[in-house]
This record gives C-alpha cells, structure tokens and sequence, in this order.
C-alpha cells in the first residue's frame, strides 16, 4: 500500500527532480507533488512524495528529517488524509433564494395567500 509523506520547510526554489534525486538514496518515490498557488503559480513551501510502501515512508522520515536542502531543514512527517469541508448550504435549489445564489431562506407565503380572492371580493 502507498504511503505519503509531507515535506515541510521547503526552499521556494526547490524542483521535483531535486527532490527525486534526495529521496530516491534511501527509497524510490512513486510520486513527487509539489503545490503552487492558485493566483501567483509560485511554489507553496512544501512537498507531498508518495512511496510504495509505510516501511519506505518511515525510513525516509528517519534519515532526512532536518536534512538541510537550500539552506532550510526539512521538516518531514507522514501526510494525512485530506478531509472535504462539510456542505453549508442544502443542496435543495428552493431554499437557495434569488438566482440561487444561496444563504437566504425562503420567504414564507402566508402574507400572500388569498389575495386574488380578497381583490376580486371588492
């Protein structure tokens, strides 16, 4: 079973294949992601690298916690799952209000009722 590992402190200069090369002396990685920002595209700061197996992960955990890389630490630790964020708003498009835009209760239509038949009672 796969086994991720989070690289923390990392040099924004830092490439993949600087990475693969550090880390395949103890382990060949399955996998090596490096994040960037959504707006600017600049690296994050960290890592996540997949190996094959925990036993792989733990000893490159072992051996390379504090390794200096570009002059920073690296600070690695086992990676854990992402959770997804809880659903805020029910997905019942009725209860989105106007546009559907969401976060506005239905107006409720007890003022409205029966006003045809007051107005034609007139």
């Amino acid at each position: 079973m796969a086994a991720k590992v989070f690289v923390g402190n990392l040099a924004f200069k830092a490439t993949r294949e600087q990475l693969e090369t550090l880390f395949s002396e103890i382990a060949r990685p399955v996998d090596v992601f490096l994040p960037t920002d959504r707006e600017s595209g600049r690296p994050r700061g960290f890592a996540i690298v997949e190996f094959e197996s925990e036993e792989q992960a733990r000893e490159v955990i072992a051996r390379l916690n504090d390794h200096v890389l570009d002059g920073r630490p690296l600070r690695l630790s086992p990676a854990e799952e992402r959770r997804r964020p809880a659903r805020t708003f029910s997905p019942d498009r009725s209860s989105m209000g106007p546009a559907g835009r969401g976060g506005f209760p239905p107006k409720s239509k007890g003022s409205r009722r029966n006003v045809r038949a007051r107005k034609r009672s007139l």
